[in-house]
């Protein structure tokens, strides 16, 4: 309940922080249970809130930094076509080359921060959503546990895909990918945006 009174309060830091020690206890009481996805969902929404604003300070301070360095790129032209150190056309050509240059350098600082497609390897193949939780097969399929493991209890005990038969005790959690998870929301706070 605290970190969802800190969202309110527009205070997303710290919600997260309330947050991810309500999932670690709910993982730890009952992991399966309805209160760990509604304590994921929240904190999902707490970090793509606490990405979106911090996107939108790095976009504006971004564009300001993009304009004094065009201004100044354009004033450093002017001064080059006054001082006539080199041709007009060589100080052109410079300048459309400086000008082009610094487009792309911050064109590239503002890639993190643009929405974009998540990796294949990173989402599950039954839901297609990005993991929380995978765990792996014997035929070395990952999937998420939860998933997985609602789909041994109603469908039948095999793999969604191979067929082969698996049982709950043969899952492994997933380490690899899920502190590459880790490291791709860390990097692109957008994925964490729900429906």
């Amino acid at each position: 309940m605290l970190g969802l009174a800190l969202l309110k309060k527009m205070e997303y830091s710290e919600g997260v922080k309330e947050l991810k020690k309500a999932l670690d206890l709910g993982r730890g009481a009952d992991p399966k249970g309805y209160m760990v996805e509604e304590i994921w969902q929240a904190l999902a929404r707490a970090k793509y809130l606490e990405w979106e604003q911090a996107s939108s300070k790095r976009s504006w301070e971004l564009q300001s930094l993009k304009e004094a360095c065009e201004a100044a790129l354009e004033e450093k032209y002017v001064l080059d076509i006054c001082r006539a150190e080199e041709s007009s056309d060589e100080a052109t050509t410079n300048h459309l080359r400086h000008m082009e240059a610094l487009r792309e350098v911050f064109s590239k600082a503002a890639e993190a921060d643009t929405p974009n497609e998540v990796p294949d390897y990173l989402c599950c193949k039954i839901t297609l959503d990005i993991f929380r939780d995978p765990v792996i097969t014997p035929s070395g399929l990952t999937y998420e546990r939860a998933v997985i493991l609602e789909h041994l209890q109603k469908v039948g005990d095999f793999d969604p895909i191979t067929r082969e038969p698996l049982d709950q005790s043969q899952l492994i959690p997933n380490l690899a990918i899920k502190e590459a998870v880790h490291a791709f929301l860390d990097k692109h706070g957008w994925a964490y945006k729900t429906s």
